[in-house]
């Protein structure tokens, strides 16, 4: 589908989903020590999975300090394919697989399409927006609004791009024309 804006949101819930992605990675790895305490039997596919999983955990610490993104994807899918291992909860995989999906959706930053027919969030499931429920949409100060006919707001920080704010005004009329045409029209 064509659109003729598309406008880049900032995404709030990356701290979130990386504090839960570091948990689960710590989980494992505690999970994998205590077997091998509580069995008493040394295995080198656990300690293996263990050592692996904190060093994932090391890697993306020395990252965010160095102001780059963390990424736990891989690590996450590591941890999944290590619960195979384990006596217990094999079924654990697939909680991994889940989140190591989810963490790529929640870190890629929200994308909205406007065309003439509608608005097109970017999200997991594609969500759309007809411009005869919308009563407004403006875009002003790094804040995109949308005002809904039911009364609800929605209104989230834009990602810079270092674009002209020229930009803000053409955009906010051509959504002024579409709700006018939609009043017309419907």
């Amino acid at each position: 589908m064509r659109y003729d804006y598309v406008v880049t949101l900032k995404r709030e819930n990356a701290r979130r989903t990386d504090l839960a992605s570091f948990l689960l990675m710590l989980f494992s790895i505690l999970a994998f020590i205590f077997v091998q305490v509580r069995s008493l039997q040394f295995s080198y596919f656990l300690s293996l999975a263990a050592l692996l999983l904190l060093s994932g955990i090391l890697i993306n610490i020395s990252a965010s300090r160095k102001g780059k993104e963390m990424r736990f994807r891989n690590w996450l899918l590591a941890a999944g394919v290590f619960w195979i291992g384990m006596p217990f909860l094999q079924w654990m995989i697939l909680v991994f697989i889940f989140f190591s999906v989810l963490e790529g959706q929640t870190k890629y930053p929200l994308e909205i399409g406007f065309n003439a027919d509608q608005i097109v969030l970017n999200t997991f499931f594609k969500k759309k927006i007809f411009w005869n429920t919308l009563n407004g949409v403006i875009l002003k100060d790094g804040m995109l609004t949308l005002d809904f006919r039911n009364n609800k707001l929605l209104q989230k920080e834009v990602l810079d791009d270092d674009g002209p704010e020229a930009d803000e005004n053409e955009f906010n009329e051509y959504c002024r024309e579409q709700l006018e045409r939609m009043t017309v029209d419907g």
